[in-house]
């Protein structure tokens, strides 16, 4: 055998999938057990130094992104790709010979049964189809039937299905498009570097007696700013019901706390903009004075340790935790309430109107059809392999009557009893 034959025989084996698969499993393990998506400084923190350097260094922080992972999938994939070539033309001839009587006869046989004197009853009980009169090469005359052939490509579809899923969720998370918008009514916002602006037209919170939350909804409208058709398209978003606009996925993710920001100066009012818990805003005619929302504390209360918290959900006493930089450095960090407000120089800030914003994902994924065409292949594959089991009957003339055969490559025990149970039967 060539170099070349023995890695492609290597490649399509069972021993090279389960080598595979039990990489890709402990991999998985491992990234599960490692926070993804950390900085360095976090993991030396949470570990060590030494062990947050291995972890970046074999990328254990994106593991499912990582060059490995990706190459591990792509053997993968090329094991069930080269298992299915390397198959296809034995299957072929598999099936070929399966639907040819003459070569099915001449093969093994899981029960009989002599001197039947109505062969085609007996194939009637077994559910099997009408029979169909054959010639041997020796001339005698057999009733054949046949089915569930198609069972012989389970295994195979059920493969095909899975590199297909494979392939589509991999190339659908290495190709994706995904972007965060937030806010609160009344803004638009860019969906990332797309054309696409969201326009938050409603945001509701609804809650459980007990006060936790039960459901988000966002009502927005998409539009395309590089089309001439500036209509745009409004939907309603929910936790769990997402909305399909521009070929793009949009889902309602989570929500926070904002507040209305005015900014005076000299008395008079110099700008005035929401800001959600986490955004900044640069003063118009000072930019290099800014206004830091860290937090928004609806019902402020002194929790643990004397540091801020809230009693509920409900804005009955709002404060502001909030950072004043000026030219990248600190010059102030403190809590307003109620009506209190910040002055530096000229400048008065003050927060107002607590609300809670919506954050929804806008996600794209080119490649979800073909893991829903690999994950409806497997199904049927599994369907077939399972469910549809071969049988074959056939029966020869003798001088008594007729000599039953019957012949299930993979229920044979379960055939056997079935077929027992029918010959045993009067006629």
């Amino acid at each position: 055998m060539s170099t070349g034959k023995k890695i492609l025989k290597f490649l399509s084996s069972m021993q090279f999938a389960v080598i595979l698969l039990t990489v890709l499993a402990a991999a998985c393990c491992a990234a599960s057990f490692i926070s993804q998506g950390q900085t360095y400084e976090w993991y030396a923190g949470v570990y060590s130094e030494r062990t947050a350097a291995i972890i970046m260094a074999l990328h254990l922080d994106d593991a499912f992104h990582s060059w490995w992972f990706v190459m591990i999938t792509l053997f993968l994939c090329l094991n069930l790709f080269f298992c299915n070539v390397v198959r296809l033309p034995q299957l072929v001839g598999r099936t070929k010979k399966a639907n040819d009587p003459l070569h099915v006869i001449k093969g093994p046989v899981t029960c009989s049964k002599e001197n039947v004197r109505d062969p085609e009853l007996l194939i009637q009980k077994m559910h099997m189809p009408k029979a169909r009169t054959v010639q041997t090469e020796d001339g005698k005359t057999i009733l054949f039937s046949q089915k569930n052939t198609a069972g012989i490509w389970g295994a195979w579809v059920c493969h095909l299905g899975i590199l297909l899923l494979i392939a589509g969720f991999g190339l659908g998370q290495m190709l994706k498009q995904e972007y965060t918008v937030y806010g609160v009514p009344g803004q638009t916002k860019q969906v990332g570097d797309t054309s696409y602006w969201i326009t938050i037209d409603n945001f509701e919170t609804r809650r459980n007696p007990n006060g936790t939350l039960d459901q988000y909804i966002t009502e927005l409208t998409m539009r395309d700013v590089s089309s001439t058709d500036g209509t745009g398209k409004s939907a309603s978003v929910t936790v769990n019901g997402p909305a399909s606009m521009y070929g793009y996925r949009v889902y309602q993710n989570s929500t926070g706390w904002a507040a209305d920001m005015t900014i005076t100066k000299s008395g008079e009012v110099l700008q005035e903009q929401p800001l959600c818990a986490g955004e900044f805003a640069l003063v118009k005619d000072k930019p290099e004075l800014v206004i830091y929302l860290n937090a928004v504390y609806p019902d402020l209360i002194a929790g643990a340790n004397g540091m801020p918290a809230t009693a509920s959900e409900e804005p009955n006493n709002p404060g502001y935790l909030y950072s004043v930089y000026y030219m990248n450095e600190i010059i102030g960090m403190n809590i307003l309430e109620k009506d209190d407000q910040i002055t530096i120089d000229d400048y008065t800030v003050s927060f107002h109107d607590p609300q809670n914003y919506t954050l929804v994902q806008v996600k794209k994924d080119s490649f979800a059809w073909l893991a829903f065409v690999g994950g409806m292949l497997t199904l049927i594959g599994l369907l077939l392999a399972f469910y549809l089991q071969r049988s074959v009957i056939w029966a020869e003339k003798t001088d008594k009557g007729y000599t039953v055969y019957g012949f299930s490559p993979k229920a044979g025990v379960l055939f056997k009893e079935q077929f027992d149970e029918a010959a045993a039967e009067k006629e």
